[in-house]
């Protein structure tokens, strides 16, 4: 069988791989903080012996992904909280890493831990952030906390930690699997005073709705079209066959 068959079936192969790429961005578009992925593949080269490269592979690339901000919506709930340009919240995630985060629909926990929405500890600068029974909190721009404890009055109000804020180059950083991103230097994290959040509003995932539709659409005829070269191919061979058996 002719090898221009396995070309083929490499592009039709990444074509599904970016379709699932653009569609998860599709179903996170109204995920808190989301942050879309691209998706992209190459041609390289195929050298046999000391030949010439006749046929090219598609090959995939690692994807990146897009820092560009999101919508920010008001919510006036206490606990919810935007950053103000660039920055992140830093988390500890579920293998016990820190990472970063632009999700801030915060929750206190039974135990009294700030946690995401999702439930992944928030930190401070002081560790992990653990609060006492509260009759309120605030929380202000340079991302102090303010509480004021149960069963004592407005005086009693006092800063009990500050939520660690970092501004990492984004060229240093990459998105797990678990939607969260880390540095990939193996740097640390340094907080940022420069950062700065909003509280009562909640960013807003950064997906533009109709291009990832459109680009899935486009992906979508690339596929079939791979598809049919890899039957032409089949075809032919199967003529080639033919015209042996004949001879």
């Amino acid at each position: 069988m002719d090898r221009a068959i396995y070309i083929a079936m490499t592009g039709a192969k990444n074509n599904m791989l970016a379709q699932t790429a653009r569609a998860n961005n599709l179903a996170n578009a109204n995920t808190t903080g989301f942050r879309a992925d691209f998706e992209q593949a190459r041609s390289q080269g195929v050298y046999y012996g000391s030949g010439l490269p006749t046929r090219a592979y598609s090959q995939t690339e690692r994807p990146a992904t897009d820092f560009t901000l999101g919508n920010m919506e008001e919510t006036g709930r206490d606990l919810d909280l935007a950053i103000e340009g660039d920055g992140f919240f830093v988390v500890t995630a579920p293998d016990g890493s820190e990472a970063l985060t632009r999700a801030g629909n915060l929750v206190i926990g039974a135990d009294g831990l700030l946690q995401t929405g999702n439930g992944l500890p928030v930190m401070g600068s002081n560790g992990v952030i653990v609060l006492p029974p509260l009759e309120k909190i605030e929380i202000a721009r340079d991302g102090s906390i303010n509480i004021q404890v149960q069963g004592q009055g407005p005086e009693s109000l006092a800063v009990i930690d500050r939520l660690r804020l970092v501004n990492p180059d984004v060229a240093n950083l990459e998105k797990g699997g678990d939607g969260l991103i880390r540095l990939n230097d193996g740097s640390d994290l340094q907080e940022d005073p420069n950062v700065t959040v909003a509280s009562g509003f909640l960013e807003g995932s950064n997906v533009n709705v109709i291009d990832e539709f459109t680009h899935i659409l486009a992906l979508a005829r690339q596929y079939e079209t791979q598809i049919k070269m890899m039957s032409t191919v089949e075809e032919n061979s199967d003529a080639s066959v033919r015209l042996l058996q004949l001879s």
